[in-house]
Formats: C-alpha cells, structure tokens, sequence
C-alpha cells in the first residue's frame, strides 16, 4: 500500500468539486491522512488602453474565506487544515503541494473542452502536467450517489 500521509483538495466552491471534496475526504478517513482544503483567489486585474494587463491590489476575500472554513469532512475523525490563497490558481496549488509534500491532489474538473477550454485554460490541467506528486481527477458525482451529504451541501451553498 502507498503511503499517503497528506492530501490536498484544491477547490473552487462549484457542484463540480463536491465529488472531489468527497473522495479527498474519504481518502483520508481511510489512510488516516491529513487533508489541506485550499482556494485561490486570482488576482484582480485591469486592462490599460494599450491592452496591457495590470494588476491591482485584491480585496479581501472575505466570503470565500467564509466559504472554506465551512467546508468540513462528515467523518470529525479527518483532520483537516483550511488555506486560502491568492494568485494564479495553477502556481499557487503547485507551490502549495510542495510546501506541504502532499502524496496527492484530488481535484475536480469541469470537463470542458473545445473553445471554452482553449480560451480560458484548464487548472485540473494544468496541475496534473506539472505536480510533484499523483493527481486525482473527479468529474461528475460517483454512481449510485445521487444526493450529496448534508454537510457537504451547508458547506457548498449554491450562490
């Protein structure tokens, strides 16, 4: 068996990362793992004239704050450490998997593909081509899941 002492679940708060956030969970009950739940605020940008982009100082993110330290596993046995990060999402999961040598990320992905996914990139994506360590993708809820659990779902209220 692996050892996995350390996993991080990045999340960005939408339907998609419940599954995810559920597995990393799970995962950890069983290997009796530490889990780091994080987010990552991109940074706030303006766009000069010219086209040029220029960053400027983020406000603070109070709600999603809020919104991370309500995530919580159902099993109170999992310990679990909340961190919220600004940034560009890819970089900072990356830096964060180092920092705290998870042995693996479980993420959740959109599953978005074409256009969309040309445009706006993909973080899942990204972070599996360039991680230290396994990636784990969910996409989609498990089968035989319908309902999410109730803990689940107060932490994830849909806006």
């Amino acid at each position: 068996m692996l050892p996995i002492r350390t996993i991080l679940h990045p999340t960005d708060f939408s339907d998609e990362s419940r599954p995810a956030f559920e597995l990393a969970c799970a995962l950890a009950r069983d290997y009796s793992a530490a889990l780091v739940v994080t987010h990552v605020v991109p940074p706030t940008r303006a766009f000069a004239a010219d086209g040029v982009a220029i960053p400027l100082p983020a406000e603070e993110p109070y709600e999603a704050r809020a919104r991370l330290a309500r995530l919580h596993p159902t099993d109170g046995h999992v310990e679990v450490e909340h961190r919220l990060l600004e940034g560009d999402p890819i970089t900072m999961i990356l830096k964060l998997a180092g920092d705290v040598k998870a042995d693996v990320i479980v993420m959740g992905t959109h599953g978005s593909s074409g256009l969309m996914r040309l445009l706006m990139g993909s973080v899942a994506e990204g972070v599996m081509r360039k991680a230290p360590c396994p990636v784990l993708t969910v996409r989609g809820p498990f089968r035989g899941h319908a309902e999410v659990p109730e803990s689940v779902e107060a932490a994830n209220p849909v806006a």
